[in-house]
């Protein structure tokens, strides 16, 4: 039988107290990143901002909060994976350059609606009522500079149209008086 000394107990202590305080400094270094890296698609946000669309007809505009997906990893994200989407929410997928757009419904869970934007701010088509997660091609059939993705039946419930107008920094109509 071995006998230990009270300073042999204290030493022990310290040493014991010392290795779970570089422990705990330690460990949120190693694991912040599984830690992120598991966290679901579903809650990543993008940057918020506002755009409002106005009938080409005339009457009352529509404003929306929006996400913006302007890296090459947001707009691949996109809207996939959410579960609930309002009327009054969407997100806007501007490029530098017009082109013929086409989009996708993979790994979406609710229905959408793709209005594709001319670079002058002018909706050139409406996509009603995506069906989720489709890998169905869905192609703006003009080139355009942007596409804004809303709730599915949000576009017909609200009445915008081909035509009207949408306001945002990423046309240049927005920036015009």
């Amino acid at each position: 039988m071995r006998f230990v000394t009270t300073r042999q107990l204290k030493r022990a202590a310290t040493c014991a107290a010392l290795f779970v305080l570089v422990l705990s400094v330690a460990m949120p270094a190693f694991f912040i990143p599984v830690f992120v890296t598991l966290a679901h698609p579903a809650q990543a946000r993008m940057r918020l901002d506002r755009l409002t669309i106005e009938p080409a007809g005339g009457g009352a505009p529509h404003v929306f909060d929006i996400e913006l997906a302007t890296t090459e990893q947001e707009k691949a994200l996109g809207l996939m994976f959410r579960t609930a989407l309002a009327d009054t929410e969407g997100m806007l997928f501007p490029y530098a350059n017009a082109q013929i757009m086409a989009m996708w419904m993979h790994n979406t869970y609710i229905s959408l609606d793709m209005v594709f934007i001319r670079g002058d701010g002018v909706i050139q088509r409406i996509e009603a009522q995506a069906e989720p997660l489709s890998d169905r091609v869905i192609s703006s059939e003009a080139p355009v500079t942007a596409v804004l993705e809303l709730a599915g039946g949000a576009a017909g419930r609200l009445g915008i149209k081909p035509g009207d107008l949408v306001r945002h920094a990423a046309f240049d109509a927005a920036k015009k008086p």
